[in-house]
């Protein structure tokens, strides 16, 4: 059996190995390295892929975040809902730019934004709500698009970990994760869904305005060579990255059917385990497991992720403390135990091996560790 990754993202490129030298290379031939016709390429195709008008390339997907709240002109003070259970860019920008991260509890059994929680911490400077996609389904998009339509209030999709779910309105119409809300932002961290070779991120709009803004932002405030309309950041999507992006695009879905597979059989390992909760499956949203997370009940967390570890089985936290408790957020308005289900994830949960290139063995192997531990 080959060795167990969180991530394998060696397997998968030599999977791909051929199609993607051969894009690096013709980059390099082309000398084309910012803003090339690889960029281009890829900027059509995940617009296409996605049915959105408009996709932004930008460096990282903090940055997608930050032009994203660049762009809708919010000023310093401007309250911003978002989750405590998430991983920290998503406040981080809000904070950067000044604004007032405003924090509410989770769903126990998605993970996602809690709707009610949001309505109850709207007041009159609230003027954006971020709701965070986590692990790879979609939060409750036409709950909250309705909240902030009644509200006068933008929505920024954190799509970071969900790129390729799809969404199922009450029409049983679809759109996918990013292109529901006034903004969409991804990463393409290397172990995304759709991950490169380095650092990447893009942001997606169907608002031609706010589009032509963000595209200035990425690059210095300009929309026209050294014509500076804007307060601009440089935040560009290298070529060589976008040929990279541009091969696994074209297998993201089939990626994603990889990782279901995987969740599913980790979920009939798991089924009906009295000291496990696997993951909730939104009704609403297609599930592409970014991660695979599971709830614990009575399990000394620390001792079996250390004996997972002894067996070489890599498991990870996704994440130890709600942002609410976190050193450079901590804020009078917040104490322990303001977002139960927060807290309670943050104490509980952990996550197994997730990626395209589990095998049977592998998936055997792990379940089986798992469920040694918790009969000792």
């Amino acid at each position: 059996m080959k060795k167990i990754q969180m991530v394998d993202l060696r397997s998968q490129y030599l999977n791909i190995k051929p199609e993607v030298d051969k894009g690096i290379q013709e980059v390099i031939d082309s000398c084309a390295f910012i803003n090339g016709p690889a960029v281009q390429t890829f900027q059509k195709n995940l617009e296409q892929y996605l049915g959105v008008k408009h996709v932004i390339p930008c460096a990282n997907g903090t940055d997608a975040l930050q032009v994203a709240m660049m762009a809708l002109n919010l000023k310093p003070g401007d309250e911003v809902i978002t989750s405590s259970f998430t991983f920290i860019a998503t406040a981080e920008v809000i904070a950067l730019l000044q604004l007032t991260p405003v924090l509410v509890d989770v769903d126990p059994s998605t993970f996602n934004i809690d709707p009610k929680a949001i309505l109850r911490a709207i007041t009159p400077r609230t003027k954006a709500i971020v709701p965070v996609h986590l692990f790879g389904q979609t939060a409750p998009m036409e709950e909250i698009m309705e909240i902030a339509s009644k509200n006068n209030l933008y929505v920024i999709e954190d799509n970071c970990q969900a790129i390729g779910s799809d969404y199922i309105f009450d029409d049983n119409t679809t759109k996918k994760a990013g292109t529901i809300g006034h903004i969409g932002c991804t990463s393409f961290f290397p172990s995304k869904n759709l991950g490169c070779y380095g650092d990447g991120g893009a942001i997606f709009t169907n608002d031609d305005d706010l589009a032509r803004q963000m595209r200035g932002v990425v690059n210095h405030g300009m929309t026209i060579r050294y014509y500076h309309d804007y307060v601009g950041v440089n935040s560009r999507l290298d070529s060589i990255q976008a040929s990279i992006l541009n091969v696994k695009l074209a297998r993201l879905d089939e990626y994603a059917a990889k990782r279901r597979a995987a969740a599913d059989f980790y979920d009939k390992a798991f089924a009906n385990h009295p000291k496990l909760t696997t993951p909730g499956r939104y009704s609403k949203s297609t599930h592409v497991f970014h991660q695979y997370t599971l709830v614990t009940k009575n399990v000394d967390r620390k001792a079996l992720i250390d004996f997972l570890s002894a067996k070489e089985i890599p498991a990870m936290i996704y994440y130890p403390v709600p942002l609410h408790m976190q050193k450079a957020y901590l804020d009078p308005r917040y104490k322990p135990g303001d977002f139960p289900v927060t807290e309670h994830l943050c104490e509980t949960v952990f996550s197994l091996p997730m990626h395209t290139e589990l095998d049977q063995d592998q998936l055997d192997y792990i379940t089986r560790n798992v469920l040694d531990f918790l009969k000792s």
